[in-house]
């Protein structure tokens, strides 16, 4: 099988736009019947450097068609497969899109860039592209496309970053990975690294079409055509124009399993070893993080806590097992400095025991029944750790975590907050917690040590709704959690027009939470997570 891959000159001047892209048409005009697969760069119907997101679309809107049906004729007139990248409308933007044509001209696939740019992803006010990016919070298998009896993979630009994802590639049996791309701030020597290191884990040929910055560029370029056991055919560098190679795509390559062991593809040979729990957090369980994940949203307050005791085990898992968007749990820190869910001061309520939280250590804590209150059939249930909960349930719900202290004013150790942190990060979980604080000082703090952390402002007993939305803006909080019944209509819409989101503490009844998401209510937490969530489906 012969391959094509086309690299043009990449202009970093915009105003280069049109004469850029007509060199790509030239280059399919010197396509011949001789090829069998011909493959183009990232973002073929934008051919230059375009920064704002009006030109940005613009170009899309100019060029996109056109470059569609030049690739549909090429493929007719040179009975070949061409896979190009260009723009694909949604209801919600632009997707950064892969077109593959079979050699009849048929459109016959489309691959959705699995990880957008930061730079697709920002809004064009943010200095981005505000591209259609939802589909990628979406949980789906890499995306396989077979034609004449091969499995073609796809990877996009920044695909090629995310080797955690070359595993899951690997196990879909793919023959050729197309990959149209830019990467345009890495070297050549870089690039030859990656796409190496890309084919040798999956056992797959590597298809990739870049642009050139430039012959003296060291940057970007690199189009090439590398085997299964890595062994580079064609690398241009910042070369201009194209070049071929011959592939047998159903050739593949295998070792020997380890020392004396049995011929395997690296693949095979790194699945007998693997030890997933080691890794960081991914798969089907995962959900998108805090900051991205949609609203309105249902957040179970201490766990399903009408179906199980409240800040337990049981009450988190019941949620999480019925789709809890988000939990809600409660921490103090213990006399040892242990950190718990736990949600008053006293314990008495819960155990029967006298005495507070904090003046406990967590050995004294584990010989206490946190269950026989609620019922019989949960005697003997032992309090939950933020490492319990941690260890079984992250990244599996967004976290609401409210931070508990003895007043609104009391001082607290740098370490707590350390140790709390670590915690997320130990479980890969930063990116699906909020921390919810009625204490100004602790956010503060927070804000200082570890400014990435969502924070949730807390009721501190100030009636007036918008004191907490004031305190959000002050302390560059992104959320306030509003107090039964201190809210209403109107301080919902303030606080959005401040832009800050609104959880709602609390709503049991049907009735009340439908008016809470009339109202436009962002998250409404509940403690009966099951009756409630008949809003949501």
């Amino acid at each position: 099988m012969k391959v094509c891959i086309i690299q043009p000159y990449y202009s970093m001047n915009g105003a280069d736009n049109d004469t850029c892209f007509a060199e790509i048409l030239t280059y399919l005009d010197r396509c011949d019947n001789s090829m069998d697969l011909i493959v183009l760069p990232e973002y073929s119907d934008i051919p230059s450097n375009i920064i704002e997101k009006e030109p940005f679309d613009e170009s899309i809107r100019k060029y996109n068609s056109v470059i569609l049906e030049k690739c549909k004729q090429t493929a007719i007139r040179c009975h070949a497969m061409v896979f190009v990248n260009a723009a694909y409308e949604t209801e919600l933007g632009f997707r950064n899109t892969t077109y593959a044509f079979d050699r009849e001209g048929n459109l016959v696939g489309k691959y959705f860039k699995a990880h957008p740019a930061p730079s697709e992803v920002r809004k064009g006010e943010d200095g981005g592209h505000g591209m259609d990016v939802a589909y990628s919070y979406e949980t789906r298998e890499p995306y396989v496309l077979e034609m004449e009896g091969i499995r073609f993979g796809f990877m996009t630009c920044y695909d090629f970053y995310f080797y955690e994802n070359f595993a899951q590639v690997a196990r879909q049996n793919v023959d050729v990975i197309i990959g149209c791309s830019l990467q345009r701030s890495d070297s050549h020597e870089a690039l030859e690294i990656i796409n190496r290191f890309l084919c040798y884990n999956t056992n797959a040929y590597l298809i990739r079409a870049s642009v050139s910055l430039g012959l003296d560029s060291k940057l970007c370029g690199s189009s090439c055509v590398i085997t299964p056991k890595g062994n580079v055919l064609v690398n241009m560098k910042s070369e201009i124009g194209m070049a071929t190679a011959e592939i047998d795509p159903h050739d593949k390559y295998y070792k020997p399993a380890g020392f004396m062991g049995k011929m395997k593809s690296h693949y095979e040979y790194i699945e007998e070893g693997r030890r997933p729990w080691l890794y960081r957090n991914g798969g089907a369980a995962m959900v998108p993080f805090d900051d991205v994940m949609p609203y309105p949203r249902l957040c179970a307050h201490r766990g399903f806590s009408t179906a199980a005791p409240e800040n337990t085990m049981p009450a988190f898992g019941a949620a999480i097992a019925l789709g809890a968007q988000e939990i809600e749990f409660d921490v103090w820190q213990t006399k040892d400095g242990e950190l718990v869910s736990f949600h008053d001061m006293w314990t008495r309520r819960v155990t029967g025991v006298p005495g507070k939280i904090f003046d406990k250590t967590y050995d004294e804590l584990l010989k206490l029944d946190f269950g026989a209150y609620f019922s019989e059939s949960f005697r003997g249930l032992k309090i939950a750790s933020v490492e319990d909960i941690l260890r079984k349930f992250a990244g599996q719900t967004v976290m609401n975590v409210h931070i508990k202290t003895e007043t609104d004013e009391s001082d607290v150790p740098e370490s707590f907050v350390h140790k709390l942190v670590a915690l997320f990060d130990r479980y890969d979980c930063r990116k699906h917690v909020y921390l919810m604080i009625t204490n100004d000082k602790l956010t503060a703090m927070v804000k200082r040590l570890y400014p990435d952390i969502r924070i949730c402002v807390g009721f501190d007993g100030n009636k007036d709704p918008m004191s907490m939305v004031e305190r959000a803006l002050r302390l560059g909080a992104q959320k306030v959690q509003f107090f039964k019944p201190y809210y209403d209509e109107e301080a919902i819409r303030k606080a959005h027009e401040a832009g800050i989101l609104v959880n709602i503490f609390f709503a049991d009844d049907l009735d009340e939470a439908k008016q809470l998401l009339e109202w436009g209510a962002d998250t409404i937490l509940t403690n009966d997570y099951l009756k409630i969530s008949a809003l949501f489906n």
